[in-house]
């Protein structure tokens, strides 16, 4: 008599035992999705792509694995458990370490506005006391084509700036400076040249 309950008794214990492990994790699913959710509004996807992109493909293969344990006959969702957990936890860092991002990109384009402004002011003055030979003619027309180019880019780039698509902003203002450096160098040495002369 006593063999048979603790039978039973063993038989319900492992019927638990199975039970719980296998249940699906929709709760800790839940918290990861919700959790991606965020990353992605705080455009964690533009501010560090890498580490998002890592996030998505990570719960991909998390989602991958708990459905091939649903389909056995024995479940186990232990290890995807511990997995969501810890996934949990760096996307939950990803998106504090976003809003950091932004506001480095932020600052950034700030001081890349103002740099931009000193050198275009300055390539203003050079281009009055560039040459105008022959040749120079043309070259400067290039030259003012450029800068009225850039010019606009620094406008649209303020403009991306104030909408708070500061990447964006980023990316414009940079590639701008680049153009107006570039157009300084030609002119001061443009000017040097007819000093040497």
């Amino acid at each position: 008599m006593k063999n048979k309950v603790f039978m039973g008794l063993a038989a319900i214990v492992m019927v638990a035992f199975l039970s719980s492990c296998g249940t699906v994790p929709q709760a800790q699913i839940d918290a990861v999705n919700v959790s991606i959710d965020s990353a992605a509004k705080v455009e964690a996807g533009t501010y560090l792509p890498t580490e998002f992109a890592a996030v998505q493909d990570s719960m991909k293969a998390i989602m991958a694995d708990v459905e091939v344990q649903k389909s056995k006959l024995f479940k186990k969702f232990g290890p995807a458990k511990m997995k969501l957990e810890a996934l949990l936890v760096q996307t939950n860092g990803l998106v504090a370490n976003t809003a950091v991002k932004k506001e480095e990109v932020k600052k950034e384009v700030e001081t890349t506005l103002t740099d931009i402004k000193t050198v275009i002011e300055e390539n203003g003055k050079l281009f009055k006391k560039a040459p105008r030979g022959k040749e120079g003619a043309a070259v400067l027309e290039q030259i003012k084509t450029e800068m009225a180019t850039i010019d606009a880019a620094v406008v649209e780039a303020q403009a991306s700036y104030d909408k708070g698509t500061y990447m964006d902003a980023l990316n414009k203002i940079k590639a701008a400076k680049e153009r107006a450096t570039g157009i300084n160098t030609e002119l001061k040495d443009a000017i040097a040249k007819v000093k040497r002369r």
